[in-house]
């Protein structure tokens, strides 16, 4: 295990990485276990709004970002200075992207429907740093013998393939698949192989004069929402927190 260690992640230069990844996870499951405290009462936790002015947590994550990035390019790649601006970049991280639907939308939804989008991207961000993390890849390895060379060129031709399928899901319409296929192969495989999604890119491109295939789309995107809608939901609920019932219908306007 020391061996591995020293391989795979000492000298390739992998530790800050590693440590920035741990923390990122850290910061995100943290902040999202404070505010549903904060939302639920419970706890010594309140939000932070000097002079009536509330300060979203995406603001101090900008500046930990800050200080670990310029600190790891000022420090290079070794050194006690790196890691911590590893620990610090990840940090700052993870508050930042946890509120990325309020970047992305400039408005507070963080407990709406909209918000979910913050969850998605940091398990997105975490399973691509981890994918980077665990390849074996040679470069920053010093005398590799001709088998560990052949693995670690076989491991970094399965990523790339992998992440190709993970494109071809994606394009076909099924961003949680090609989500979890960066990570795991197979699902990558499955999510290019089967059909597109009716409205996605792959399927206005070569479904417009199939009807057949346009119509199988359909009904097989609404047999597997049907299954499927109710378990993602209650998963994403457990993750991010159970949007606002207001707010939900808020989006879906006055009754006719």
């Amino acid at each position: 295990m020391g061996h591995w260690w020293y391989r795979n992640i000492v000298e390739p230069g992998k530790l800050p990485l590693l440590l920035a990844l741990l923390s990122f996870v850290l910061s995100f499951l943290v902040t999202r276990v404070i505010t549903r405290l904060i939302r639920a009462g419970k706890g010594p936790f309140r939000n932070v709004s000097p002079g009536g002015l509330h300060i979203h947590h995406v603001v101090p994550g900008v500046v930990l970002v800050i200080i670990g990035g310029f600190g790891a390019v000022a420090s290079g790649r070794s050194g006690f200075g790196a890691l911590a601006s590893a620990v610090l970049f990840g940090l700052g991280a993870g508050l930042v992207l946890d509120e990325f639907a309020l970047i992305l939308h400039l408005d507070d939804v963080y407990w709406s429907e909209q918000g979910r989008k913050s969850v998605e991207v940091v398990v997105l961000t975490a399973a691509l740093v981890a994918l980077v993390l665990g390849g074996f890849l040679p470069f920053g390895v010093n005398d590799l013998s001709a088998g560990e060379r052949q693995s670690r060129g076989l491991v970094a031709l399965n990523m790339a393939g992998n992440f190709f399928l993970a494109l071809i899901a994606l394009w076909k319409g099924k961003p949680r698949t090609a989500l979890f296929g960066t990570v795991v192969p197979f699902v990558a495989l499955i999510g290019a192989i089967r059909l597109a999604r009716p409205g996605s890119p792959y399927a206005k491109r070569f479904y417009a004069r199939r009807p057949r295939a346009r119509a199988r789309a359909g009904l097989r995107a609404f047999h597997h929402d049907r299954r499927w809608a109710a378990p993602r939901r209650r998963f994403e609920n457990f993750i991010g927190g159970t949007p606002d019932p207001e707010r939900i219908s808020m989006r879906k306007g006055p009754p006719r």
